[in-house]
């Protein structure tokens, strides 16, 4: 059974952490909202939740996809209705709005871009189905969510440069339900170790998570951990997961620092204390995905968007000792309808 007064204690711990450590308005009021609906629920079904799946579980289809629930089936039915013989167009209609071409258009673009002779692994990978995943995809036997699927095209850009070095010590601020780490323990790379630190309640989740995949043993967590006053990277297992405040006690070096998505939603003040902290760590490379345009100014009365937007070149420009390697909308991005579009940044530490 979880142990959801861990959850409690280490949301009350947050609210006294400092303001660059405690959720946005974007995060705040949904937070509670998954409290809830994990405890009421079970967290054994949190990849089928409505809040998570709005908030930290990506599918290609609803409701990430820009459609609701009643509009899918409104375009759905008028379809059969005005040609209810098009079998065909029936066919197109519904792998378009469930997502399944946007998830091959990605498995094409992944398979494109791999090479399946080098380390690290990505064409071994295949999701588990732990957390009762709605939106999971299969191509070639294998299962992939939009979460994982969005890592894995990550790594194989940054595999593209990394010669014979490999990316052991991986640190990720905001690691959702902990995809990357279940990547990793399928890449065949020897000694790998992966870091997430994150708010409450996703950081709950993630350590449940890779707990049920990795293994108990080889995950630890705040309950564990937050006593704590330095945690030097070498004495961690396999897999930690720590609250966000516990990025300052960090101590020593690692390879990678990753950020994907959830820096977009943050003030830029935020984002720069957290690439401080890669930096701090000597973190050789780092992987981030955000909006290129940044995250929309938040409506007076609305929780949704920034004061002030962070945008492509904040975080080039927050990063001056590192040099940019590549930066992708396409292929490894994604160019959405509304111009906010989805990047990946790649950098490196200048020797």
């Amino acid at each position: 059974m979880p142990a959801y007064n861990d959850l409690r204690a280490v949301c009350a711990a947050m609210h006294q952490a400092p303001e660059l450590y405690r959720p946005a308005v974007f995060w705040d009021a949904a937070s509670a909202t998954i409290v809830t609906e994990l405890e009421t629920e079970g967290i054994e079904r949190f990849r089928s939740l409505s809040t998570p799946l709005s908030y930290f579980v990506p599918t290609w289809g609803v409701p990430v996809s820009g459609f609701t629930a009643e509009q899918v089936q409104a375009l759905t039915d008028g379809l059969q209705g005005d040609f209810p013989n098009a079998k065909k167009a029936h066919l197109a209609l519904a792998q378009f709005l469930s997502g399944e071409m946007a998830a091959q258009a990605d498995y094409r673009v992944l398979k494109a871009a791999d090479d399946p002779t080098r380390l690290p692994h990505l064409h071994t990978f295949t999701e588990s189905e732990v957390g009762t995943p709605v939106g999971q995809m299969s191509f070639e036997g294998r299962r992939f969510s939009r979460s994982s699927m969005n890592y894995l095209l990550g790594m194989a850009l940054l595999k593209k440069h990394l010669g014979a070095e490999l990316p052991r010590v991986v640190l990720e601020v905001g690691g959702g339900f902990g995809t990357l780490g279940e990547l990793l323990a399928a890449s065949g790379m020897p000694g790998w170790q992966y870091i997430d630190v994150d708010i409450p309640p996703t950081s709950f989740v993630a350590e449940w998570y890779l707990r049920q995949v990795l293994g108990e043993a080889n995950v630890t967590g705040w309950a564990q951990t937050h006593a704590e006053s330095a945690l030097p990277v070498s004495s961690l297992p396999q897999a930690a997961v720590l609250a966000a405040w516990q990025i300052e006690q960090l101590q020593g070096q690692v390879d990678l620092f990753v950020n994907f998505i959830s820096f977009q939603e943050m003030e830029p003040h935020i984002v720069r204390n957290y690439l401080a902290q890669a930096e701090r760590l000597q973190a050789r490379w780092v992987l981030l995905r955000n909006l290129r345009e940044g995250k929309p100014k938040r409506v007076p009365g609305q929780q949704h968007g920034v004061d002030t937007p962070v945008l492509g070149d904040d975080y080039i420009t927050m990063l001056p000792g590192y040099e940019l390697i590549e930066r992708s909308t396409l292929p490894f991005g994604y160019k959405t309808v509304d111009g906010f579009h989805s990047e990946m940044l790649l950098l490196k530490r200048r020797d």
